[in-house]
């Protein structure tokens, strides 16, 4: 393969392809082999896909290299100083920050969308004690459309405004009376009252024995919290969704493949496995040296979790907020800071091991992120719905990016075949 003024030349067996380099806005330059099959009969094999862009986005960009989060083109760190959970969500939607009124316009459309249809609220009770609560979201989300089924009119485009922020407000109420209901706790109402977080915390630990109000400090980092889970490029629960969407599935549908893409634990699981080691290592009194041998061990398969990402190579952006984050939450309500304490200690010996700088193993967004939840009050099995709740805005925008792509393709990946070539049956009686 050779580049000309006209893209890559690509020669095989006589056979020659010019494949048209595509440059983004960042410079990045990208081989579009949209017809290597049909010219020169080849496919590509890229297990992963980590070399393969399956589309066109203007949502987010991720440099792994320098470590920058870009949403629509603001900084993340930008973006948590500034703005709250609501305001990021009608970016990642709408394309753009709002004003005070459309603000105002999107935060009474949340609230008015907010309450579940009772039935809904009858499905919860039917769950048994110790669903994960990951299956609960998954089957709950996936109901909205049975609900809700003004989604399936033959223009969407008429129904999407009410779709996307009843399913924002909905996935909120979800998870919160996913959560009352493993405790056996009565449900507990959103109030117009509450913004977005502080409705969310309400709803969780609200109770008649109580005397029980929203803490500020965990409102606001709630809002940070959601806010750098909100959106990151073509990652595997958005690429879920997209996926999903590109078979014209509806909205409801295609969220629920990212809700259980998510679920797994190289993905939106990782932060419950951080906090998992951390109570570990201090329950049996392992320390951080004991832990990174543990990981160096090639005989040994345990990687440290929350540390190393497909995409950075760098520290990561979110990382560095969760970190601050945990300072914030102690400082102001002084909760018991023993985890904080050794993640900062494994982080600092990780840190300057060479085995792992070499390797490009810093903090990702999960190493911290965990800490803080914990700090707040909501359980390790929650993280991966609080990671839901906030990643929510990123899979709609992608869902409606796709709907409005002019390419608009099914997705259907190749393979590569390992398989027999010919076989024969043989009849039941000889075999």
């Amino acid at each position: 393969m050779f580049i000309n003024e006209k893209g890559a030349v690509l020669e095989i067996e006589g056979k020659k392809l010019v494949l048209p380099v595509i440059t983004d806005e960042n410079g990045n330059h990208s081989l579009d082999i949209r017809n290597i099959r049909k010219d020169i009969g080849l496919i590509t094999y890229d297990p992963g896909f980590g070399n393969t862009a399956s589309c066109m986005s203007s949502i987010t960009t991720v440099d792994g290299e320098k470590g920058i989060l870009k949403y629509r083109g603001y900084d993340i760190e930008d973006l948590v100083d500034n703005c709250d959970f609501v305001e990021v969500a009608h970016l990642l939607v709408k394309g753009e920050l709002p004003d005070q009124k459309e603000r105002k316009n999107y935060m009474e459309l949340l609230n008015k969308h907010s309450l579940l249809h009772n039935d809904m609220r009858n499905f919860f009770r039917s769950y048994p004690n110790g669903a994960h609560p990951m299956a609960i979201l998954a089957a709950m989300v996936a109901s909205l459309s049975a609900f809700y089924p003004e989604i399936e009119d033959a223009d969407p485009e008429d129904n999407i405004d009410m779709t996307v922020t009843r399913l924002l407000s909905k996935l909120r109420t979800i998870a919160a009376f996913t959560y009352r209901k493993e405790r056996g706790m009565d449900f507990v109402n959103p109030s117009y009252k509450f913004s977005y977080c502080e409705n969310f915390l309400n709803m969780m630990f609200s109770s008649p024995v109580v005397d029980y109000s929203p803490d500020p400090v965990h409102i606001a980092a709630l809002n940070k919290l959601l806010i750098i889970h909100a959106d990151h490029e073509q990652n595997c629960s958005t690429t879920a969704v997209r996926l999903v969407g590109s078979s014209e599935a509806n909205l409801y549908a295609c969220v629920t493949a990212g809700v259980s893409a998510l679920w797994g634990s190289r993905h939106g699981g990782a932060n419950q496995a951080v906090i998992k080691t951390l109570e570990e290592m201090i329950r049996k009194g392992i320390s951080p040296s004991q832990i990174i041998e543990k990981a160096k061990s090639k005989e040994n398969p345990f990687r440290i979790p929350g540390f190393g990402h497909r995409i950075y190579k760098t520290y990561d952006p979110r990382a560095k907020i969760a970190k601050k984050l945990c300072y914030e939450v102690i400082d102001s309500t002084h909760v018991d800071s023993q985890l904080l304490d050794v993640a900062l200690e494994l982080e600092s010996k990780v840190m300057n091991d060479d085995f792992f700088l070499e390797r490009k193993l810093y903090p990702n967004v999960d190493f911290y992120t965990g800490i803080t939840y914990h700090m707040i009050g909501i359980p390790t099995n929650m993280y991966t719905v609080m990671f839901a709740v906030g990643r929510v805005p990123g899979w709609i925008a992608h869902y409606l990016e796709w709907l409005h792509d002019p390419y608009e393709r099914l997705a259907r990946p190749r393979q590569v075949y390992t398989g027999p070539v010919s076989r024969k049956v043989v009849p039941l009686s000889q075999r």
